[in-house]
């Protein structure tokens, strides 16, 4: 029995580890329009200029018993901002703001995800203009069930901002725009296979 007790021990640990290395991986319903990517900047401190980005796809793993594995991956069409005015629309695109020709992807992959209060804060490291740099977003959960055509479905809500300059984007920017403010809404389904541990992956944008 003494030789048996090292191999129960190692057991009970391995199972008590299991169910948190297999989280829920969602697909963010952007084709069911369940998802929103929505910006605003200020225009010359005197008003807000507010826009979104049309096309983006992404996927989500979260286990409610083990949140801190959270992983989030997002790519983003960057040609695909939306100011509802096109002549502004075509200067982002272009050379002075985000130049898609060069960049036609933005990505998010996370980091770490941390919950605090009623929310949590996922950190990552967002990939816009050629440049890699680290952001936090303010996650909050919205709620989770059973959809009326048999899935299974999550949804968070976020805010973040971020410093253009950190990402090589200063033209025609005065104090006021240094920065953009984000407002995130994810709706994700879940996969059918969902039982299967790491990052999820198998977006169509890359």
């Amino acid at each position: 029995m003494n030789r048996m007790a090292p191999m129960l021990m190692l057991c009970y640990f391995w199972a008590l580890a299991v169910p948190s290395a297999f989280a829920s991986d969602y697909v963010i319903d952007t084709e069911g329009g369940h998802a929103f990517i929505q910006f605003r900047i200020s225009h010359l401190g005197y008003s807000w200029l507010s826009g979104r980005f049309n096309r983006f796809e992404g996927t989500f793993s979260y286990d409610e018993k083990a949140p801190s594995a959270a992983a989030v991956e997002v790519v983003i069409e960057t040609a695909s901002i939306d100011t509802n005015h096109a002549e502004r629309d075509k200067h982002l695109r272009g050379e002075d703001y985000l130049d898609v020709e060069r960049f036609p992807r933005a990505r998010f992959v996370s980091t770490a995800y941390r919950e605090h209060g009623e929310g949590a804060r996922l950190a990552g490291e967002l990939t816009l203009h050629g440049v890699t740099h680290p952001i936090e977003i303010e996650v909050k959960p919205v709620g989770a069930g059973m959809d009326p055509w048999g899935g299974y479905r999550q949804g968070f809500e976020g805010t973040t901002r971020i410093t253009l300059a950190d990402f090589g984007i200063t033209k025609f920017l005065g104090e006021a725009a240094r920065e953009m403010e984000f407002s995130l809404g994810i709706e994700g389904i879940r996969r059918q296979d969902d039982r299967k541990p790491g990052r999820p992956g198998g977006l169509r944008l890359q």
